[in-house]
């Protein structure tokens, strides 16, 4: 399972301002002892450049995590944290670095409680002073594992949630075929309704005929009849 990139970058981040403490606190003994420490500064003017750099790094994947929702809130605000405590501690560094604060002796066992312990895991930042109580006490490899934790539960949600959106798709789909064929019922009927008045129309203009045939009929009859009576009377002798 891959192991979180920004966790990663965090790690390194940390690694290296613990080594910037270090050559720190070598380079101010070499100072009392009078040794040279010309090759330790440029060293140490790199590193705490390069510890300004990864912090950036750190804040703009935050932001881009942050921005793309693909940490929870409460987790971009425990990130946060951790680089707020990493921006103190690159100023204390800068500072000590100066000499504008200096380094006291029992600090060497304070940089020291951040290393490997006898079970091999891996070592806490001992930095984290505003660290939230999901994570006090944890070491890195565990803080990573929980956070790993989270993603495949936002994993296992949007694969839910895609899941559901599938079925409402198929289900639109369906109800988009079924409106089709009803739509050509519809149609037919429609048609079928047409023919149906031209045909009642047709038959009606039929019986209109038939009607006026029969009247006409009917007066030829009694025209008949009365011209039979008038003969009749005519001849009939008096």
């Amino acid at each position: 399972m891959s192991q979180d990139p920004w966790l990663q970058n965090y790690d390194a981040t940390c690694r290296l301002a613990q080594e910037i403490a270090e050559n720190i606190h070598e380079r101010n003994r070499q100072q009392r002892t009078g040794g040279n420490p010309a090759k330790i500064n440029m060293t140490l003017r790199a590193s705490l450049q390069k510890l300004k750099q990864n912090i950036a790094q750190l804040k703009e994947g935050l932001l881009r995590a942050s921005s793309s929702r693909r940490i929870m809130q409460s987790e971009a605000d425990r990130r946060q944290n951790l680089i707020d405590d990493l921006v103190t501690r690159e100023k204390q560094l800068n500072a000590t670095f100066k000499g504008d604060i200096m380094e006291p002796e029992p600090s060497r066992s304070t940089l020291m409680a951040g290393g490997t312990g006898a079970s091999g895991g891996m070592a806490a930042n001992p930095w984290l002073i505003n660290e939230s109580e999901e994570t006090k006490g944890l070491t890195f490899g565990e803080i990573k594992h929980q956070q790993q934790r989270i993603i495949e539960a936002q994993d296992s949600g949007l694969d839910a949630l895609a899941a559901v959106i599938s079925r409402q798709k198929i289900m639109g789909q369906e109800i988009g075929n079924e409106l089709d064929e009803q739509n050509e019922i519809i149609d037919d009927l429609a048609h079928l309704v047409d023919k149906t008045d031209d045909r009642i129309h047709n038959e009606t203009r039929r019986v209109k005929l038939v009607e006026t045939k029969s009247a006409s009929c009917g007066m030829l009859v009694v025209i008949v009849l009365l011209l039979i009576a008038i003969i009749v009377i005519a001849v009939w002798p008096v």
